[in-house]
Order: structure tokens, then C-alpha cells, then sequence
């Protein structure tokens, strides 16, 4: 399935991709005379195996059975956020080689090293497809980083590698986007630690987690480690990779995060981006910008830079 949140008739609803068309799959459901189903993603999630098996059955009914009330042009919707606003938004730093070497860093061996997974702000860095990235006012340096967000469907904690797949409930497209020269006010001394909270602080700025267009969800996604990904701006390919090459896998990052923190149905973690970010290229983004990220079947997220008023 492919799993969207919605706006329409200013009603926010949760529905299902079908073709060029969206169920709305708490009217459908009502109409199939279903279990009621949430109208909004965490809590479809939080229903389990049963909510994702009433959700296909919907869908099944509102194909064979098309009204207008709960089978709706996609072109006449607003596709919000898949998760709107997510319990918690993890993401990965340095989880691909060629961005770490892109950087001048040294690419170490799995074994020698752990995970660096930091958060981004979930309910205020969250945006939705074709929502605009905003140059703040203190914006210096913005940059574009196309990962694989990871959405998890069931509380995980003490999981081991192996069992981490039955907790996502399946994968979207995000766009961790960076303030590169994060800089509020001046300091007359300059430490280490300083230099890796302006690097944690850029990834802070309202609406820097663009993400969709979907949710696909773990059963359309067979093996996660294998998609085509990549991101272009104004037409031009900049990041080009494939999932495979990652450091720490969906899996491996599911379970190391459960070690410490309880993760939680509509959690987010964004996997990591490969080579190709715009700092080094001596690019920044700017207003009229378009920046588009793709996935392997999951789809285009595409959003447009645009200026505070």
C-alpha cells in the first residue's frame, strides 16, 4: 500500500494511493461497514496488523465499489506529510562512504565504529510535499541531503537485527534539509563542541524534514537495502546512489536505537545521505530553487525554496 496523509474540503484524512486516485480510507471504511479506521497515521499504525488488514480490504471495497464520497482524484487533494507530526524524528549522520569521504573523512570499518544518530525536531521540522523550504532569516548556507526515512508501526525496545523488519511498517522519502553556516549571533571564542552544536542546530530550522509522497509500506518493500535514490535541483542530478551502500542498515539502526529509547509507531528515522550535498559543490539553495528527491518504489518528493516574508 501506499499510505498518505491528506487535506481536503479542509479535512485532514489519511488515505491510500490507488492508481491516479486517493481512498479515503476512514469514509470507505464506514461504507464497507469495517472496522472504523483512524483518520490520521499514527493512529492507523497504532491499530497494528489488524488496521493494515482493514486497510487493504477497504481499499479492495472502494475499487470494486467507487463513490465519489471515498474514491477522489489525487490531482484535487493536498498530500500532507505521511506522519504529520511524528512522536520522534531520528536521523543518521555519515551513514554512506561516499559522503563521509566527499567530506575528507576517514571511512572506518563497521566494527570500529558505532551509529551517530541524532534528532531533528519532529512536530516543527516536519513538511509535506511541494511545502516550501523556507530561507529563514538568519539562513546562510541551505543544503539539500535525500535519505530513506524508515517508519516505525510497532513499540520496539531490546530488538535484536534480526527481528527489527517486523517493527517498520514501511518507508518513505525525506529530504534532511541543513543549514550548513549556522550562525544566530556572534562568540568571541570558537571550541569543538561549539562547531558540532552549530552543525546539530542547522538541521533545527522550521520545516527542514520535507517528506512523501508516501508511506509504501514494508510488504511493497522487500528489501529496503536495494533502491534506487536520488535528488536533483532545477532539473540537475546531484545525488545519485543506491540504499545498498549504506554503512548500518534499516535493521541494524532499528535495533541500536531500541537499546536506549522505546520506539514508537509513526517514529521516523531518516538512513543517511550519500555524496553530493551542495557545500562541497560550492552551491547553496536559493529562492526559486526546486528541489526533487526520489526513491524506488516509494515516489517524488518535491519541494520549492522560497523566501521568509
Amino acid at each position: 500500500m501506499r499510505l498518505v496523509t491528506f487535506r481536503h474540503d479542509r479535512e485532514t484524512r489519511i488515505g491510500a494511493i490507488v492508481g491516479e486516485q486517493v481512498v479515503d480510507l476512514f469514509s470507505a471504511s464506514l461504507a464497507a461497514g469495517q472496522m472504523p479506521l483512524s483518520s490520521d497515521m499514527t493512529g492507523l499504525l497504532e491499530m497494528g496488523a489488524s488496521g493494515l488488514r482493514t486497510a487493504r480490504a477497504t481499499i479492495r471495497f472502494a475499487v470494486e465499489r467507487p463513490r465519489p464520497a471515498y474514491l477522489l482524484p489525487l490531482r484535487k487533494v493536498r498530500l500532507e506529510a505521511p506522519v504529520p507530526c511524528p512522536r520522534k524524528f531520528f536521523a543518521l549522520a555519515g551513514n554512506y562512504s561516499s559522503h563521509l569521504q566527499e567530506e575528507g573523512r576517514r571511512v572506518r570499518a563497521k566494527q570500529e565504529q558505532t551509529p551517530r544518530v541524532f534528532m531533528k525536531p519532529p512536530s516543527t521540522t516536519a513538511n509535506r510535499p511541494g511545502g516550501p523550504i523556507v530561507l529563514y532569516r538568519q539562513a546562510h548556507w541551505i543544503d539539500w541531503e535525500v535519505e530513506l526515512g524508515v517508519v516505525i508501526g510497532r513499540r520496539a525496545k531490546y530488538v535484536a537485527p534480526e527481528q527489527a523488519p517486523k517493527f517498520i511498517a514501511g518507508y518513505t522519502v525525506v529530504n534532511d534539509v541543513s543549514e550548513r553556516e549556522f550562525k544566530i549571533q556572534d562568540r568571541t571564542r570558537t571550541e569543538g563542541f561549539d562547531e558540532f552544536f552549530d552543525w546539530l542546530n542547522g538541521k533545527w530550522p522550521d520545516g527542514f524534514a520535507p517528506m512523501g509522497p508516501c508511506l509504501t509500506t514494508a510488504d511493497e518493500i522487500p528489501d529496503p537495502q536495494n533502491l534506487d535514490i536520488q535528488l536533483a535541483v532545477n532539473g540537475k542530478t546531484m545525488q545519485h546512489s543506491n540504499t545498498g551502500a549504506m554503512t548500518y542498515t534499516c535493521a541494524d539502526i532499528v535495533s541500536y536505537i531500541s537499546q536506549s529509547v522505546t520506539l514508537e509507531p509513526g517514529d521516523i528515522i531518516a538512513m543517511g545521505t550519500p555524496a553530493g550535498i551542495g557545500k562541497l559543490q560550492g552551491i547553496r539553495l536559493k529562492e526559486g530553487d526546486v528541489v526533487r528527491c526520489e526513491i524506488e518504489r516509494i515516489g517524488v518528493l518535491e519541494n520549492k525554496v522560497v523566501a521568509e516574508k
